[in-house]
């Protein structure tokens, strides 16, 4: 196995992680200059990506929240 030939997260699989509140974990990591890649629509799943490039789930712990915007309307961004 080459390291040089690793092209991406999607290899293997994606990290997951579950969080109290998507909403404003999203906020967070796009305030920092993150891509939401797949937004919060729903209120319960979020997809975004790390720096070298593995595709990384955030999900609502408990129940997913009411769908809000501006999540509600965010079109998904690239790969996820």
């Amino acid at each position: 196995w080459d390291p040089e030939d690793y092209q991406g997260g999607r290899n293997f699989g994606h990290l997951a992680y579950a969080v109290d509140d998507i909403y404003a974990a999203c906020e967070r990591l796009q305030s920092g200059g993150v891509t939401i890649s797949r937004p919060p629509r729903d209120g319960r799943m979020a997809f975004v990506r790390s720096p070298d490039g593995i595709s990384i789930e955030l999900l609502q712990a408990g129940p997913a929240l009411a769908p809000a915007e501006p999540w509600a309307s965010m079109p998904n961004v690239g790969a996820w």
